[in-house]
């Protein structure tokens, strides 16, 4: 029996995107095209591979364990095509670097546009999501390498440290604790907080570090991403606890001011994640020296 790899291709997307009609956008292709040609692999293979019973497509267990072979056929035609490039060096090839939320946002552009003037001949691209798209990304092999907030939760990958990234305490020009030296709990309560969305990892530490201080639960607006978070800082509706990454240029500039306080923040490190076992190109294997290159936070004014 010979399987069809272009059935085979079409049909993992399906699976990884959840559905025929996100796996038709995702290909360029109409949804009954995708449809059939699942079926068709599905005849050659004289079983079912999904269940169609319920709103909401899932794999049978015979499509679980196809799925899990096609993704290794395919990761491995990935590996083959890098060991084929080892031989002609950083002149053409492709690069698409992966970030969490506040590091793709902060830090990734720089990073990709050094990359970029120092090997012209690379197409770069960056992908930005939370750290849970980012590691599927990374698990499918649709991104290389990454640089995240935290460590890496998947057994499957490796993370280097390369950084770590404390939390400041921000406020609007002119707020009531400005210049009021080091900033305790006591005087935290009552203060409005702007958090980043349920389920973000910043999230997890403010909430963790405002607990440390003495300040649980506190009257909150939710922002989701960093920058509506800043917006609303600057607008009055509250303080918070935010990247001395995302906060460097505003505090260079005046539009938020950084205040001083009693006990630490939180801090947490910065990494720089692989899967472990793909054989990486020379336009990733570049990338990663460059990253490891880079030691130094942003020069915020906020440390000393």
């Amino acid at each position: 029996m010979t399987l069809d790899l272009h059935r085979l291709w079409i049909f993992l997307q399906v699976i990884e995107q959840q559905g025929f009609s996100a796996a038709a956008q995702k290909l360029y292709m109409s949804q009954p095209s995708v449809s059939n040609q699942v079926r068709k692999l599905e005849e050659s293979l004289r079983t079912t591979l999904i269940d169609r019973s319920s709103a909401r497509i899932r794999p049978t267990a015979e499509g679980e364990l196809l799925a899990e072979y096609a993704g290794r056929v395919f990761l491995l035609a990935d590996e083959a095509v890098s060991a084929v490039q080892q031989l002609s060096g950083l002149q053409t090839g492709r690069l698409t670097v992966g970030g969490s939320t506040t590091m793709g946002t902060y830090l990734l552009p720089e990073l990709v546009a050094e990359y970029r003037r120092r090997h012209p001949g690379i197409e770069s691209h960056i992908f930005v999501g939370n750290n849970a798209t980012v590691t599927r990304q990374l698990m499918s092999g649709e991104v290389g390498v990454a640089v995240v907030a935290g460590a890496p939760g998947e057994a499957r990958l490796v993370g280097e440290p390369l950084l770590e990234d404390r939390m400041v305490l921000v406020a609007p020009p002119g707020h009531v604790l400005a210049g009021e030296g080091p900033v305790t709990g006591r005087m935290l309560s009552g203060e409005r907080f702007v958090l980043r969305e349920p389920g973000s990892q910043t999230r997890e530490v403010q909430e963790r570090t405002l607990s440390g201080w003495g300040v649980a639960d506190p009257p909150h607006t939710d922002a989701w991403g960093p920058e509506v978070l800043k917006r609303c800082v600057r607008a009055g509706l509250g303080i918070s606890l935010v990247s001395e990454f995302a906060v460097a240029e505003e505090l260079r500039a005046g539009s938020l001011v950084a205040l001083p306080t009693e006990q630490p923040s939180e801090t947490r490190v910065v990494s720089l994640v692989r899967r472990r076992d793909r054989i990486l190109s020379p336009a990733e294997n570049a990338f990663m020296e460059l990253v490891r290159e880079q030691t130094e936070p942003p020069r915020d004014g906020t440390r000393d």
